[in-house]
């Protein structure tokens, strides 16, 4: 492990579902045209990074943003960085869910039938471990999904997967994680996908 290292975090770009407000998790949906040319957005920042290691959830949108991101060949599949599993939340927006669970969040409440933030911040865990153990000089590039990597930087940061709420995600953007000396940081965050940071 080296205090050197940065994970990169890429949302996949743009989706009917993401662009209405639906919970997205496990429905495999493509990128929309402007989803697309998000991801395309992504390259010329990505090619001028080393990589010792890119892995992406196995849903459709992560996979097709890393292709065109310039990054598919290198890329390995990891279940760890798939979304958040909705339940019986699949598919309905945050107003819907609150006309019968008023207050709901998916931090504070988890979904029947999916996970909670105590499930997701194990698998974001796993996720960090296998991003910090990659041998070889390089960043680590992970493209997955907006829920997953807000909490993966909740993680990150010691404020377990709840501290995701605290962090804003677009579509097709790029976070960084590092260090400040020793400790872990967010070096950048919602950077838009042409990498003007």
């Amino acid at each position: 492990m080296t205090s050197d290292r940065q994970i990169w975090l890429l949302r996949h770009g743009a989706t009917e579902w993401a662009k209405n407000g639906r919970h997205t998790g496990s429905t495999d949906l493509p990128l929309l045209p402007e989803g697309e040319e998000e991801a395309r957005r992504l390259a010329p920042v990505l090619k001028a990074q080393p990589f010792a290691a890119v892995f992406t959830s196995p849903l459709q949108r992560a996979r097709r943003t890393c292709e065109l991101g310039g990054l598919g060949e290198q890329a390995q599949v990891m279940d760890e960085l798939l979304e958040w599993d909705y339940g019986d939340y699949e598919g309905i927006t945050t107003p819907e869910i609150r006309k019968t669970v008023p207050g709901w969040t998916v931090w504070s409440h988890g979904c029947p039938n999916g996970e909670d933030a105590e499930a997701v911040q194990k698998r974001c865990e796993i996720t960090i471990q296998r991003a910090l153990e990659v041998s070889g000089p390089g960043d680590v590039a992970l493209f997955a999904h907006g829920h997953l990597l807000r909490a993966l930087a909740g993680t990150w940061l010691g404020l377990g997967a709840v501290g995701g709420s605290l962090l804003k995600l677009g579509t097709g953007s790029i976070g960084v994680l590092g260090f400040e000396r020793e400790n872990r940081a967010i070096v950048r965050w919602n950077a838009p996908a042409d990498g003007r940071f």
